[in-house]
């Protein structure tokens, strides 16, 4: 019986593949599986009877509430031109030099990672800012849909990021059921807090890792990353002096990361707190940037309903899922192949991450978070590995889905909103640096996990 759980999971991803919705998916599939485990009695529904009680918790939680609060300061932001005046100005700081713009949007990337963590919204607004800039000074379209893909994703790793607050809130449950199946019925909990206090070195090791690149890249082919004219920088730059481009530019956003990141990161504030500080002050700044228009406001909150909905009838979905899954036996299946593994937990580590990693080029980086995560989560947890080391490893792993051909959504977003002449296959390879690079981070984390354990010892230690 419990085979019929694996052939569950195998079942909907095809239907995922066959582009139903995934809420829809997992919902349905988990329904005609336990429609058909009842009609032949291998399936006890008495187990959908727990379904309302997690729907009312889903509804009822607190930290969920900071998703439609960081969609909205996105959104927002994503309508202030605050990606504007930040590429203007990065641009004539580094324009002068070879693979100054690649350096540019890495930057501007990072800090709009910082300040939205809506990876769509990012790689969207820097494909129709930077992209036709890019390739007018004649950028390699390759180099220059690589950058902007490989950028607009660190809002998956980087802090307040959408992706760390639903991870936490599985690692929160899961990390409880793994210490009271070890006997521990006072257990620690970990908390988004300590997931974004653990993200952020690995964060901006990533970012290292790409304006790198861009120095070697343009080290090795000057030609392909050409730097700006004085001519071009003197039209960017206008009539204002460099000092009042990058004061104008950088301190709004600057201003924000600290009242967002650093009440949490310093205890003043619970990410949900911090998250309505991040929407108001998104409305504040799109209120001096005179861009706060009755339309953006309704397309804004209309952008926050339609992806908060999203996510939520997806967690509702994976619920569903989750509980027919126990149903037929499955967490049992898992519990046990992950226990006779040579190699214990290294070698279990290392098959949920290759899974993952494979997961992503099918799956969203949801759908794995609340379908997979709380399966192999508390496994592991048990054998003793850290929650926030495993968190971020999990993050980072599922940032390199939003890449990986053919399904990364970084990729679809970019083909969007590039310039039809640009190939697909030229998008498609430009990101397979950057993937390598995350490979490399992942296994230097798993080399040296302070790197993701120090900081956050050091602030709630």
């Amino acid at each position: 019986m419990e085979y019929i759980a694996l052939l569950m999971f195998v079942v909907v991803c095809l239907v995922l593949l066959l582009g139903y919705p995934v809420a829809l998916s997992l919902a349905g599939t988990a329904l005609i599986f336990a429609g058909l485990g009842s009609v032949f009695n291998i399936f006890e529904p008495a187990f959908l009877t727990a379904l309302p009680s997690r729907i009312y918790g889903v509804m009822n939680n607190q930290t969920l509430l900071a998703v439609p609060l960081f969609v909205f300061m996105g959104a927002m932001l994503e309508r202030s031109k605050i990606a504007e005046n930040l590429l203007n100005a990065m641009s004539v700081l580094f324009g002068r030099f070879n693979g100054g713009l690649g350096i540019s949007v890495t930057l501007v990337g990072m800090l709009l990672a910082a300040s939205t963590g809506i990876v769509g919204a990012t790689v969207v607004t820097m494909g129709l800012l930077s992209l036709p800039t890019m390739l007018k000074r004649g950028y390699n379209p390759q180099f220059s849909t690589g950058i902007i893909c490989a950028t607009g994703t660190l809002g998956q790793i980087i802090p307040p990021s959408i992706a760390l607050v639903l991870l936490g809130d599985v690692l929160s449950s899961a990390y409880q059921k793994a210490q009271l199946q070890m006997g521990i019925f006072s257990p620690e909990t970990v908390s988004v807090g300590d997931l974004f206090a653990g993200a952020v070195i690995p964060g901006l090791i990533l970012v290292f890792l790409y304006m790198l690149y861009c120095l070697i890249y343009a080290y090795l082919k000057p030609n392909e990353v050409p730097s700006l004219t004085p001519q071009d920088i003197k039209e960017i730059q206008g009539n204002r002096s460099k000092t009042s481009l990058m004061l104008s530019a950088l301190v709004p956003p600057l201003l924000l990361m600290f009242a967002v990141l650093g009440s949490i990161l310093l205890g003043f504030a619970t990410p949900t707190e911090a998250a309505g500080v991040g929407a108001m002050g998104a409305v504040i700044l799109a209120l001096f940037q005179k861009q706060l228009s009755r339309e953006n406001l309704i397309a804004v909150m209309q952008s926050t309903v339609k992806i908060t909905s999203m996510v939520f009838l997806i967690l509702i979905g994976a619920s569903l899922f989750s509980l027919v899954f126990r149903g037929f036996g499955g967490e049992e299946l898992v519990q046990g192949f992950f226990e006779g593994m040579p190699g214990g937990v290294v070698g279990a580590t290392l098959i949920v991450m290759l899974v993952i990693f494979l997961l992503g080029f099918i799956l969203d980086f949801i759908e794995i978070t609340f379908v997979v995560v709380p399966i192999v989560a508390p496994i592991l947890l048990a054998m003793g590995l850290d929650p926030i080391w495993l968190g971020i490893m999990i993050a980072i792993n599922l940032q390199t889905s939003f890449l990986t051909p053919p399904f990364g959504f970084a990729l679809f977003y970019l083909r969007g909103v590039a310039d039809k002449a640009i190939k697909t296959s030229a998008i498609y390879r430009g990101v397979i640096p950057f993937i390598l690079m995350q490979l490399l981070l992942l296994l230097a984390l798993a080399k040296w996990p302070e790197l993701i354990t120090w900081l956050p010892s050091v602030i709630y230690g």
